[in-house]
């Protein structure tokens, strides 16, 4: 995907986060975030949003810690959202192709990094903001639901600080059945996962679904659609792979 790609999908997950958290109240609990009610939610996704920003608006070289959003509620909040998700896109988009600042995951640019990574933190908070609304969530498009598993595989879980982790070697198969030649294997040792695209080795276990699904499962928002052979497979990596 383009990088104008993620910030239409951006423009749109942010739009969609704020009028579901408008329409279920800011004191309603989030299923998919135990603890969390809307305002934690619009709080938490509205200080990355001002974080990201500031490194590209700022050129910012080096890694800084989030700062802590104020204690706002109900409209105030919502306009609070509403302002720095604004900026946030406004922001990529006037940004220059090669501007630099600091990014976590190996990426084209560091335009193209945050471009992607603001895309898919919104949208999976735009998913929590409706399971706590209730009713038929949004969809989520087959090319960006696959390209957020290839962030969260070789992106996040390549990293030395991913969990997902085991004594005994496993292999772990997630295949899409809507997309063709969607499918990832996923060693799991005591080392970080190792992803490769499509079906390298034989797998322990497989999670199989439309890819929309999948993506959500794999973020552990909702259960694997399907999975066949060693289920404790599954079951390690919806225990071991939140990202923090």
């Amino acid at each position: 995907m383009k990088t104008a790609e993620f910030l239409n999908a951006l423009d749109r997950e942010g739009r969609l986060l704020a009028a579901a958290a408008e329409e279920t109240g800011t004191d309603t609990k989030v299923p998919t975030c135990p603890g969390w009610q809307v305002r934690d939610l619009l709080r938490h996704t509205g200080a990355v949003h001002r974080w990201a920003t500031a490194f590209v608006a700022e050129g910012q070289a080096s890694a800084r810690p989030m700062a802590d959003p104020p204690e706002l509620d109900g409209a105030e909040l919502l306009d609070w959202f509403r302002a720095g998700h604004r900026r946030l896109v406004d922001t990529l988009a006037a940004a220059p192709p090669a501007v630099q600042c600091w990014h976590f995951l190996p990426a084209p640019s560091p335009l193209a990094f945050w471009a992607r990574r603001q895309a898919h933190e919104t949208a999976v908070h735009r998913f929590d903001a409706e399971a706590a609304r209730g009713g038929t969530p949004s969809e989520v498009a087959p090319d960006f639901a696959a390209d957020g598993i290839e962030e969260l595989l070789f992106g996040f879980h390549a990293r030395a600080r991913s969990r997902a982790r085991t004594a005994e070697p496993r292999v772990l198969r997630v295949r899409a059945t809507d997309m063709a030649d969607a499918a990832w294997t996923v060693r799991l040792t005591q080392e970080p996962p190792a992803a490769a695209r499509g079906d390298v080795e034989e797998a322990d276990c497989e999670v199989s679904g439309p890819v929309g699904q999948l993506y959500l499962s794999l973020w552990n928002r909702v259960p694997f659609p399907d999975v066949t052979g060693d289920a404790s497979v599954a079951a390690l990596w919806r225990e071991k792979s939140a990202i923090g």
